[in-house]
């Protein structure tokens, strides 16, 4: 049970920032001004995205022990709810990402807090797809 302990921890962790960030840091980014605001969001990105794909990962593996050592489909399940957080990032994530991590915050304007916003929606998705995962993992563990 120790794997699906880690993985409902991993699972809890990925939910936390991701929770964190769309209720505390991008609101905060918001209040700045244009520049300022893309050059957070640059910076933060890189980390966060390097924090969550990793716990992305390292969640589903531990789920995945856990379904191989318990064979309770919920941690199957929630396993793969975590990891499909890697696809929503890479199908409907990605393209708001790359002109904003191309665009030098010099030339930073309404376009870009434009798309600042958007991403704001779309990472809350993320949000909910970690809550899912620790919820079923959760139950998996119950």
């Amino acid at each position: 049970m120790l794997a699906g302990l880690a993985a409902l921890a991993v699972a809890a962790l990925f939910s936390g920032a991701a929770l964190y960030i769309n209720l505390a840091e991008q609101p905060a980014r918001l209040r700045l001004d244009d520049r300022a605001l893309l050059a957070q969001w640059q910076v933060a990105y890189k980390r966060g995205f390097a924090l969550q794909a990793t716990l992305a990962v390292v969640g589903f593996l531990c789920a995945a022990a856990a379904w191989w050592q318990t064979g309770r489909p919920a941690f199957l399940l929630g396993g793969l709810v975590l990891l499909a957080n890697w696809p929503y990032t890479l199908l409907a994530i990605l393209p708001t990402n790359r002109p904003l991590m191309a665009t030098r915050p010099a030339e930073a304007g309404a376009e870009s807090r434009r798309l600042i916003e958007g991403w704001a929606r779309l990472h809350a998705v993320r949000t909910a797809l970690g809550l899912a995962a620790t919820l079923l993992l959760a139950v998996a563990l119950a």
